[in-house]
């Protein structure tokens, strides 16, 4: 319940019916100042969306460890005990993709600003002193030195760097230029591949191969949110085509898949935490072992979860569940690298 103070005035903002308590007997509105600092926007925003004080973790426990309860409580009328599932996939969604992009990449950056080292320096006179500095500042340095010994000794032009690579027989612009406009009529391009030919060149004489590659990845990271979003009702379609259609709506499997999709997405962000975690300690032969189990057991457990869930959900017999899973997963999959796929073709047209 809210903790606003009450208005003085009883007249409700919203209806104009007399409020004599908190709420309104008419339309249900608080009678509560609506005037706020932002803390309490703050508060109010995170409290409506996942509804903390009583039903978020209990959401994510379900979610989690039992495939499919929250989509048969759901279905069954039980709604205000859990998040509802559009709100649970878009606040899931929204923390996992804000926390990867903003989380260091390199676990050197994850040291400590207070730890610090003593080290030799000279003052102007030439005199060796002892100065402290954060290993960060350390480790910065020496990874900047690296950099640049690297440059150094990779000097080779992006031109040189990329024979071979995407080559379709023309060395740049000018030369596809050229023989486009004075080659012979059976040597020149049509306007589609001419397009894709001059946007390949174009990549290539501003990236080499590794750029290009970080480009893609990021490019994909950025659109993977989107990919998901267009991914989910065809992922709906598919499991429509797969049951009958007198007892299952396709709002019903829209809702699975929200959960299901949820469910990943939490996973994949528990799975980057407890990588970041790992990588918090120095390297052994038990830490590594504790880093791969763990690593092992959660990639298993978002694999197999989607059997269980399935077969929970839609109360068929274990075999014929099973069956219809694996088929289902094909689908998917080729579906799945057909979205990627046009998302990679996106992201090199739209490289600059």
């Amino acid at each position: 319940m809210s903790r606003n103070p009450l208005r003085k005035d009883k007249t409700c903002l919203n209806c104009n019916h007399v409020v004599e308590k908190r709420f309104c007997p008419n339309c249900g509105q608080e009678n509560t100042d609506t005037r706020k600092t932002f803390y309490h926007l703050f508060v109010h925003f995170f409290e409506d969306l996942t509804h903390y004080e009583n039903s978020f973790w209990k959401t994510i426990k379900n979610l989690i460890l039992k495939p499919a309860s929250l989509t048969k409580e759901y279905l069954s009328g039980k709604r205000l005990s859990y998040l509802a599932p559009i709100r649970l996939y878009i606040f899931i969604s929204f923390v996992t993709f804000f926390i990867v992009t903003v989380f260091p990449n390199d676990k050197d950056e994850l040291v400590d600003l207070n730890q610090s080292s003593t080290v030799q320096i000279t003052d102007k006179n030439e005199k060796k002193i002892d100065s402290i500095i954060s290993k960060k500042a350390i480790k910065m340095s020496d990874r900047l030195k690296a950099k640049e010994e690297s440059q150094k000794k990779n000097k080779l032009s992006n031109a040189e760097q990329n024979e071979g690579f995407l080559y379709f027989g023309y060395k740049n612009i000018k030369e596809l230029d050229s023989l486009q406009r004075y080659g012979p009529a059976d040597e020149k391009l049509d306007e589609f591949e001419y397009g894709i030919v001059k946007k390949t060149l174009e990549v290539k004489a501003k990236y080499n191969q590794k750029e290009m590659l970080e480009k893609f990845v990021e490019g994909i990271l950025h659109n993977l949110p989107k990919a998901l979003f267009f991914y989910m009702p065809l992922f709906a379609l598919v499991l429509w085509l797969f049951h009958g259609k007198k007892r299952w709506y396709y709002f019903d499997h829209g809702i699975f898949t929200l959960h299901y999709f949820s469910f990943l997405l939490l996973s994949s962000l528990l799975i980057f935490f407890f990588n970041k975690l790992m990588n918090c300690f120095v390297d052994n032969s038990l830490t590594n072992f504790i880093h791969g189990f763990g690593k092992g057991i959660a990639y298993i457990w978002m694999f197999y979860y989607f059997f269980p869930a399935h077969h929970r959900f839609y109360g068929e017999s274990r075999a014929i569940s099973f069956v219809k899973s694996v088929a289902m997963f094909c689908i998917n999959t080729v579906l799945m690298f057909a979205l990627i796929l046009i998302f990679i073709i996106y992201t090199f047209i739209n490289l600059h």
